[in-house]
């Protein structure tokens, strides 16, 4: 029974894999670990781990994700998404395991109004996405079997993310104001999940950058409306422009990603992202 190793399995993605691991018992041994069992920042832990459990995949689910506080973090930041990446690809090299490593559409500067191919140019403009983007190159760079996944903001009903925040804060405030200029495709990290499964399942594998997320773009306004929709949600949003609303790190105007190749090469059909946002907002409600 091939052995399918989650690096970073409390996050988000992390969870969901969880959640879908049972469909696939039969075929696969999962290996689920967190930062406390796996510190893929230390080399040797990494090694040692690998030698005693021998993945033949490795799906890298960890990461540093805090966008502003990586301003300050920088170390923090590059230690997690790029060395951190590094020792994991080294050891799926040295073990010949499938690399499978998640990456972001902050790689890009945003400054376009086209959607972005995988050999598009990448320049991130905050921490966050130059990690990212190192982490990318580094992987792809030690280990010649490894798929980078980009996705773009990450939902789902586990841990903070976009709409578990306003479906707190709508219960707590009769008005927000939304960024309404930034463009870009809402993506729950269950299908995700179910995405990188494909991927494992499918008997021919083509490595290097693949962009997953769903479809079409939307800006954080049109998002959070959707999300008061669904919730049947009467709190009053206002439109904000990016001036209106400054963070500490940069975030791209439009980070909109074509989904024809993993299309094309794996036959993975992204789903509209109302559609699986309306399914989480169900699942939420019901907690």
């Amino acid at each position: 029974m091939k052995k399918i190793l989650v690096v970073g399995s409390n996050g988000q993605l992390g969870n969901c894999i969880r959640k879908i691991a049972p469909d696939f018992e039969n075929t696969y041994e999962f290996l689920f670990t967190d930062s406390k069992t796996l510190d893929i920042t230390n080399e040797e832990q990494v090694n040692d781990f690998f030698y005693d459990n021998k993945p033949d995949y490795c799906i890298n689910a960890s990461a540093y994700t805090a966008v502003d506080l990586a301003e300050k973090e920088k170390e923090k930041a590059f230690a997690v998404n790029a060395e951190g990446v590094a020792h994991l690809a080294q050891a799926c090299t040295d073990y010949k395991s499938i690399l499978i490593h998640v990456s972001t559409d902050y790689v890009f500067d945003g400054d376009t109004n086209l959607a972005y191919s995988e050999d598009d140019f990448t320049s991130p403009i905050g921490v966050y996405g130059q990690s990212k983007r190192k982490g990318e190159e580094l992987a792809l760079e030690i280990n010649p079997q490894t798929i980078v996944l980009r996705t773009s903001w990450l939902y789902s009903e586990f841990n903070k993310n976009f709409v578990k925040t306003m479906l707190n804060l709508f219960s707590q405030k009769d008005e927000l104001g939304i960024v309404a200029d930034q463009f870009g495709q809402p993506t729950n990290a269950n299908d995700l999940a179910e995405a990188i499964m494909n991927i494992i399942e499918s008997p021919v594998k083509t490595f290097g950058i693949f962009h997953f997320s769903n479809y079409p773009e939307t800006t954080w306004f049109e998002f959070a409306k959707k999300i008061a929709e669904f919730s049947k949600s009467s709190v009053k949003l206002n439109p904000l422009t990016t001036d209106q609303y400054p963070t500490p790190a940069k975030r791209p105007v439009r980070s909109t990603m074509s989904l024809d190749k993993i299309e094309e090469t794996y036959h993975i059909e992204a789903k509209h992202w109302e559609n699986s946002l309306e399914e989480c907002v169900s699942i939420l409600s019901q907690q």
